[in-house]
């Protein structure tokens, strides 16, 4: 049975220059990711050859594939946790060459991980303060010693830590353990501590695994809200195609670490290519 929910609206798809889509709603903006032939290459295995993707300002998109097609790799490129060995990315129009992680954060990309990264004897708050070191700051002399603008710091991070959790209804939650929380608690706020960040491209690592049916249904309609109240774009990975095809408006598929199909939901659905990457060849074909 197909996920559904009235709060989710999908944009239409449009061309946009070097034949790909975007959102209708993104053609009068610059793409917040251009990806242009890039490749990493362990020893003589190449795990990503010749990725392309554009990806429009508001856009959420999908990157799917079988087991072991690259999509992580791919991830681990846009984060710099790998450097790439060909092509280059552009975030927001600028080129992230030479780029570490810490500096491509705080250009704009954040993310969450396919098991769940969170400071588990930390407090809910205290893991969302943590994601807003990018925009929140005071020196050491000055934590040290506690002067004002410490204390100043404080509050405005607790302020919006609040506002944060509050609009995740997780706001009850705050003096709580991370660990001690349900599984889907914990996603939310690995999401919330990513967007903390301030980023302008979302990368989500299968966020709904391990999620029964009425978890990614709630899940989708926080997907959609991130978008549409952060004006963000969001990229992920899943394999819960039922959430992918009922979320995402552009979709890429990868297979072997090479990119074998990009469009729509339904387009993605009826293209041969995707059928035979996932259920194999039929006999006589």
């Amino acid at each position: 049975m197909a996920y559904q929910s009235d709060k989710i609206k999908k944009s239409h798809m449009v061309p946009f220059p070097t034949q790909s889509i975007i959102p209708e709603q993104d053609v009068d903006k610059h793409p917040v990711l251009e990806c242009h032939r890039l490749g990493i290459q362990f020893g003589g295995l190449k795990a990503v050859d010749d990725f392309n993707i554009i990806i429009g300002k508001t856009e959420i998109a999908g990157l799917i594939g079988p087991n072991g097609a690259g999509k992580t790799t791919v991830f681990n490129l846009l984060t710099k946790v790998y450097q790439p060995t060909s092509g280059n990315i552009l975030l927001n129009g600028k080129d992230t060459a030479g780029m570490n992680t810490t500096q491509i954060n705080k250009l704009g990309i954040a993310r969450t991980f396919q098991n769940i990264r969170l400071f588990n004897n930390l407090t809910v708050e205290d893991n969302v303060k943590i994601g807003l070191h990018n925009t929140m700051k005071y020196n050491t002399f000055e934590g040290v010693f506690r002067l004002p603008n410490y204390w100043k710091k404080e509050k405005e991070m607790h302020e919006k830590a609040m506002e944060l959790l509050s609009i995740f209804n997780m706001k009850n939650l705050a003096g709580w353990q991370a660990g001690a929380l349900p599984y889907g608690a914990q996603r939310r706020l690995e999401i919330i501590r990513a967007l903390a960040t301030n980023p302008s491209l979302l990368l989500l690592d299968e966020p709904a695994a391990g999620m029964n049916p009425n978890e990614t249904i709630e899940l989708m309609e926080t997907i959609s809200r991130i978008r549409d109240e952060f004006k963000i774009a969001i990229l992920l990975i899943e394999h819960d195609m039922q959430l992918v095809m009922g979320i995402c408006e552009g979709i890429c598929v990868l297979n072997f670490g090479k990119v074998i199909a990009k469009g729509t939901a339904e387009e993605i659905q009826n293209n041969p290519a995707v059928i035979e990457a996932y259920l194999g060849k039929q006999k006589g074909e």
